[in-house]
């Protein structure tokens, strides 16, 4: 009996560890609708201008989400590129969304630049 049960315990820890492992790459999977919905919590900023976000607020909160997104390299490029995007595409609300993370005092990985290349 003693036995069976730890076979039990060893194919739990196996489950986990394989639970843990698939955690692992959907955090990886990330997408330009994740980055544009962290964004949306700083829309009165980039549209108006103000308040200035401080740190704790929830656009700097949604900000130290994308500092987490882009801790790897493939997801700081991926980042970067949906980051950059927004700015071309929200231009010249652009420049509100360049600020932010400086505002918020997050560095993520890439500087904010209007030709930043976020291929290196």
């Amino acid at each position: 009996m003693a036995c069976g049960m730890k076979f039990q315990g060893v194919k739990v820890g196996l489950l986990l560890m394989m639970l843990l492992s698939l955690a692992a790459i959907v955090v990886a999977d990330i997408d330009c609708s994740t980055v544009t919905g962290l964004l949306s919590t700083c829309s009165t900023f980039i549209i108006y201008g103000y308040p200035d976000p401080l740190p704790g607020s929830s656009c700097c909160d949604a900000m130290v989400s994308l500092r987490l997104m882009a801790e790897s390299g493939d997801n700081r490029r991926f980042v970067c590129r949906c980051f950059m995007g927004l700015i071309a595409a929200y231009n010249p609300l652009g420049t509100a969304i360049a600020t932010l993370p400086g505002f918020c005092g997050i560095h993520l990985g890439f500087t904010v630049y209007p030709n930043t290349d976020c291929t290196s």
